[in-house]
C-alpha cells in the first residue's frame, strides 16, 4: 500500500520527488507556494512530463495545491527540499499543521530539521513529529520547463539523521519506505547536516570559478570548473568537515566527497560513474549569478557559517571553510559569519545539553 506524501515546494528536487514518488504507487499532494502556478498545474491536468534513462512519459500528480494545510493534512511523509534559506519561513507556517507520527525529511538541511521541530515545540510541547536530514538531494535533476523534469542520477546511499533521535526508529522505518534499501543511519540531526556535500563541493567551485562564471552567460562547474587544483581544496575543506565530525564523536562511514569523483572504492551518494553522467547531461551549464545563487547563499552562507560553528564547539579549527565564508561575504557585501549557528538553531553550547536536546527534542 502507499504512501500519502506532501512535496512542499516547486523546484527542481520537489518536481523530481512528485513524479518518482507517484511512479511508485503513492499517492503525492504537490504544494506551490504561488496559486499562479499550483493553478497552471490544475489546468495542465497536474500531469510533470519526466524525461530519464528509461525515456520519456506524463505522469499525474494526486494533487497540486497552493494551500500548505491541504498538502499536509494526514500526509505520512512531508519531504522538503527546499534551500535551507526558507527554513526559518516555513517554520512557523507548517508548525501548527502538523500532526502527531508524521515524518518530515530535508534533503538536505542544513540543521534545518532542528529549527522546524523548535517551531513545532512551540506550537504544541510534546508532539510527536519526527524530523530527519540527509547529506544531499535524492536526485539530479533540472526542470525544462513549468511541466517538466529531467532526472540524470537518482541517489544509492541517503545518510540519513533524525531529530530527536529518540524518533529515529519511526522515521527510519517510514522513509525505507519511500526509498527503498537506500536509507543509512548515521545517528542524530546534527550528524546528518554534517553529511551535508553542497557546503563543501559548491563554495570552491563557485568562488574560484568566479571569473568564468560572470564573464559566460554559462558556464559548467562541474565540467570546466572542476580542474585538479579546485578539486585539492575541495578535498582539503572535506578533510575539516570530517575532523569536526569525529571531534564530535561521529563514527564512519562519512562519505567523503573524493568518492564522488573516484572510478573504485566505496560508492558514494550517488554511486559511480555519477560525475561523469552530470556533465554529459548539459544541464549543469548554466548561469550562476553569484550574489544571488543557492550556492553561495546557502552552501557558502550557511552551510559553512555551520560547519564553522560546529568546529568551533568540537575545538577543531575550519581555516578553509573560515576562509570561503569570508570570500562569499565579500562577494555579496554582508557577513556570513554567523549566519547559521548551532545556538541559532536552538542547540545549547554545552556538549551534554546539545547532545540531550538532539536525543530528547526540546
Amino acid at each position: 500500500m502507499g504512501l500519502r506524501i506532501a512535496v512542499l515546494g516547486g523546484g527542481n528536487g520537489c518536481f523530481a520527488a512528485a513524479v518518482d514518488f507517484s511512479e511508485a504507487g503513492h499517492e503525492v499532494r504537490l504544494w506551490r507556494t504561488s496559486a499562479d502556478a499550483a493553478a497552471e498545474q490544475n489546468a495542465h491536468d497536474n500531469i510533470i512530463t519526466v524525461k530519464d534513462a528509461r525515456g520519456e512519459r506524463a505522469v499525474r500528480i494526486a494533487a497540486v495545491t497552493a494551500e500548505l494545510a491541504q498538502a499536509v493534512r494526514g500526509a505520512q511523509l512531508i519531504l522538503c527540499p527546499a534551500p535551507a534559506t526558507t527554513h526559518e519561513a516555513l517554520a512557523p507556517l507548517l508548525a501548527p499543521l502538523l500532526e502527531d507520527g508524521q515524518v518530515v525529511f530535508l534533503p538536505p538541511g542544513t540543521l534545518g530539521s532542528v529549527i522546524l521541530a523548535r517551531a513545532l515545540h512551540a506550537e504544541r510541547p510534546g508532539a510527536r513529529v519526527a524530523f530527519a536530514e540527509t547529506g544531499t538531494l535524492p536526485w539530479l535533476a533540472r526542470k525544462h520547463g513549468p511541466h517538466q523534469v529531467a532526472i540524470t542520477i537518482r541517489a544509492k546511499r541517503l545518510p540519513v539523521g533524525v531529530f530527536p533521535l529518540n524518533l529515529a526508529p519511526m522515521a527510519r522505518c517510514l522513509l525505507q519506505k519511500a526509498f527503498p534499501g537506500v536509507i543509512e543511519d548515521c545517528g542524530d540531526a546534527l550528524s546528518g547536516a554534517l553529511m551535508n556535500a553542497g557546503p563543501i563541493i559548491h563554495p570552491p567551485l563557485i568562488t574560484m570559478n568566479a571569473g568564468p562564471l560572470e564573464h559566460f552567460e554559462r558556464w559548467d562547474i562541474h565540467n570546466e570548473g572542476t580542474q585538479p587544483a579546485i578539486r585539492r581544496v575541495t578535498d582539503a575543506l572535506d578533510a575539516e568537515r570530517v575532523a569536526v565530525r569525529e571531534a564530535l564523536g561521529y563514527h564512519g562511514p562519512h562519505f567523503p566527497l573524493a568518492d564522488h569523483y573516484a572510478k573504485t572504492g566505496p560508492e558514494w551518494m550517488y554511486g559511480r560513474g555519477s560525475h561523469d553522467r552530470l556533465t554529459d547531461s548539459g544541464d549543469w551549464r548554466e548561469r550562476i549569478v553569484l550574489t544571488g545563487h543557492r550556492y553561495m547563499l546557502e552552501d557558502v552562507r550557511l552551510g559553512l557559517s555551520l560547519l564553522c560553528d560546529a568546529g568551533r564547539a568540537a575545538g577543531v579549527p575550519t581555516p578553509l571553510a573560515s576562509a570561503f565564508l569570508a570570500i562569499g561575504g565579500a562577494v555579496c557585501g554582508a557577513d556570513f559569519s554567523a549566519a547559521r549557528t548551532l545556538t541559532g538553531c536552538g542547540l545549547p553550547d554545552d556538549r551534554g545539553g546539545r547532545e540531550r536536546i538532539l536525543c530528547h527534542g526540546f
